[in-house]
């Protein structure tokens, strides 16, 4: 910006002195700066318009012999320039975008906040222009060039400062309100008074339960269930074991949350842990690939003339990927708000320059991104096949969210619990309580105790449960309009929760049957029927009898297609789905029905009922782009979130990151990853 107010700053000094070159050396430096910009064909309005302007001015002073340009230079100057910045504001191309370009990378151009900063900064070169003509139209012409100067070096330094403030300021302008910090003195507590208390045991409370315990902290855990775990448990039915809705686990491979979480507490991956064999049916064909590099040979085989599409869409992925996960500092990424406020606004505003391939996926919708390297519908498709771990579609799905929940089953494949989800759940558990924690089933939390806006406890029954701080695992809108209690919470923000919409569900049919289906993967997942069919026992041959198979199929159902639970209607319609779902799944395992032992089958109001998620959400709220989740800390001071309703979402390795996060934030970032 300074270079293209120089031809400027040499018009004013010297017209003010009466000089007639002020007129001709302006001309001569505004050809020199826009001779660059006619070879790169990347032109800059300021630079244009002084052209434009000093041709003027010399036509009229010499050929017309007019000495206005020269005795009202600074009126006219700036009068130009403010109706140039008006300008490229009413076209929606502010004047310092064009300036800005050459000072930061491509990856930031199209981005939201680059375009608002550039508006603002624009805006307020707006007014110091036009303040500045009115300066020398009503002002003596040193009192004019005083004031003038200093509203450019006001302008200048503006220019350079904000644009380094103003994301962290973005980024956390509404979280700052909630940034309090409870002080938790480690000291001898009575029988009911503990550190933290942990309101539901589902993998976000019961990781960061788990990493509290290790630190030091008195925890207590509270489940209204007879078993931890909410959606990662398990039961049994004649010797058959069952997840209730996990299958698939991402974040086990190297330097990702997971397998941080299982080395920060002293677990070995492969003893909880093992890798699933997936198969995707489409348009007929089966694709069974055990690694990255089959898959793409497969799907090169199926779509030959995106063969280097498919290359070049898997090369980028995995470099957006592993800088997503790059330099975990406390175990899992963190959100823009949390970047400043634990490494600080330089870190932000260089996080898209150290990150520019995950950053451009940040940008996008899933969609968006496939349309970039794919022509073929039936490919795009088929890239979709594992879009139910996020609940959305395409268009809809944040393309980072896609990358992280999706693709990278793609890219490093998925892992099944062994012994059953419940085993994961239990090895939590009993850290906690080998670290000195306790955790309590068959103990639902009524009411979160709450005195002048701050955390007391919580109530359970008749019995109180003292703490300064209280973390829930139960759902957000469980949380703030049942235990809470709208009535100690700000109306906007009330209202805020109560529209949040909730994620899609399913329904699941669980059968053992007395067939052998070792031959089978552990995952199908099949496009053309709708459903996904789980071999439980191919990935953990103790989940069944020798000889016979764990089997769960599932598909997505609405919640208010079912009737109220114990109903002959409701037990109709289950029975319906259940029937629906098993045809479905005999066309990949045939016979399936004539071999049943054991059968059970869940709606989503199932899941509600033992899981208390609202409307029997897969993961909480709707994932789709735009969708606002509340913030991990929230308005009552010393009440935390740790579940799928916070950043960064659904699933396993999303809720152990908000976990991770939740545990860090009430250790003041004080403890680190090794």
């Amino acid at each position: 910006m300074l270079f293209s107010f120089i031809p400027w700053i040499v018009y004013w000094v010297l017209c003010d002195m009466g000089n007639i070159l002020g007129i001709i050396i302006p001309l001569v430096i505004a050809l020199l700066l826009i001779i660059p910009q006619i070879r790169k064909r990347d032109f800059n309005l300021m630079d244009i318009t002084s052209l434009l302007y000093f041709c003027i001015t010399i036509t009229a002073t010499f050929i017309f012999n007019l000495n206005i340009f020269v005795e009202k230079s600074g009126f006219l100057g700036y009068s130009v320039l403010f109706l140039m910045v008006l300008f490229s504001l009413i076209i929606k191309q502010p004047y310092t975008l064009q300036v800005s370009k050459r000072d930061y990378p491509e990856i930031y151009w199209k981005e939201r906040s680059f375009l608002a900063i550039n508006n603002i900064i624009t805006g307020v070169w707006a007014v110091i222009f036009i303040a500045n003509a009115i300066t020398f139209l009503l002002l003596n012409a040193t009192s004019a060039v005083i004031l003038s100067n200093t509203l450019i070096a006001l302008g200048i330094t503006f220019s350079i400062v904000f644009p380094l403030k103003a994301p962290a300021y973005f980024a956390t302008k509404e979280f700052r309100k909630y940034d309090w910090s409870v002080d938790v003195t480690q000291k001898p507590k009575g029988e009911n008074e503990y550190d933290v208390i942990i309101v539901g045991s589902g993998i976000g409370g019961l990781t960061c339960g788990a990493l509290l315990s290790k630190r030091g902290y008195r925890v207590l855990v509270l489940e209204q269930h007879h078993q931890v775990g909410g959606y990662c448990s398990s039961f049994k039915r004649k010797d058959f074991v069952f997840n209730t809705g996990v299958e698939n686990v991402s974040g086990l491979w190297e330097k990702v949350p997971v397998t941080y979480l299982l080395k920060e507490l002293g677990f070995e991956k492969d003893e909880l842990f093992a890798k699933n064999k997936m198969r995707c049916i489409f348009k007929g064909k089966e694709i069974d690939a055990s690694n990255l590099e089959e898959f793409i040979k497969a799907l090169s085989e199926m779509f030959p003339e995106e063969k280097e599409n498919i290359y070049a869409f898997f090369d980028e992925a995995k470099k957006a990927y592993e800088e997503c996960y790059k330099d975990l500092v406390y175990g899992a990424p963190l959100p823009a708000e949390l970047i400043v406020k634990v490494f600080g606004a330089k870190k932000l505003l260089d996080y898209p320059k150290e990150h520019p391939h995950f950053y451009d996926w940040m940008n996008k919708t899933y969609k968006q991104r496939l349309d970039e390297f794919f022509t073929n519908e039936d490919l795009k498709t088929l890239l979709c096949a594992l879009l139910g771990y996020s609940g959305t579609e395409a268009e809809k799905t944040p393309a980072s969210s896609a990358l992280t929940a999706v693709v990278s089953y793609y890219l490093h494949g998925g892992y099944f619990p062994k012994g059953g989800a419940q085993r994961f759940a239990d090895s939590l558990k009993d850290f906690i309580e080998y670290n000195g924690g306790k955790v309590l089933t068959r103990h639902r939390v009524d009411e979160i105790l709450v005195e002048n806006g701050e955390v007391k406890g919580v109530r359970v029954g008749n019995r109180v449960f003292k703490s300064p701080i209280v973390v829930a695992n139960a759902n957000a809108k469980t949380t703030f309009l049942e235990l809470v209690g709208e009535e100690r919470l700000d109306r906007d923000f009330v209202e805020y929760i109560k529209k949040l919409k909730m994620s899609p569900s399913c329904f699941m049919v669980f059968l053992g049957v007395d067939m052998d289906l070792s031959g089978y993967p552990t995952i199908i997942e099949n496009l053309d029927e709708g459903c996904s069919i789980a071999i439980n026992s191919n990935a953990d041959p103790g989940l069944a009898p020798k000889g016979k198979a764990s089997v769960t199929i599932l598909m997505g159902a609405n919640y208010y297609d079912f009737p109220e639970r114990g109903t002959k209607e409701y037990l109709e319609k289950k029975r319906e789905f259940a029937e629906l779902l098993i045809k479905k799944a005999e066309k990949n395992i045939p016979d399936l029905s004539k071999h049943i032992v054991v059968q059970d089958a869940a709606t989503p109001k199932t899941f509600e009922r033992y899981t208390s998620m609202p409307e029997g959400a897969l993961y909480s709220f709707d994932q789709s782009i735009g969708v606002k989740r509340p913030y991990f800390k929230t308005p009552i001071k010393g009440l935390y979130l740790a579940n799928a309703s916070t950043f960064p979402g659904g699933g396993i390795e999303a809720v152990v990151i908000s976990g991770i996060i939740c545990a860090n934030d009430i250790c003041n970032w004080e403890v680190r990853a090794q």
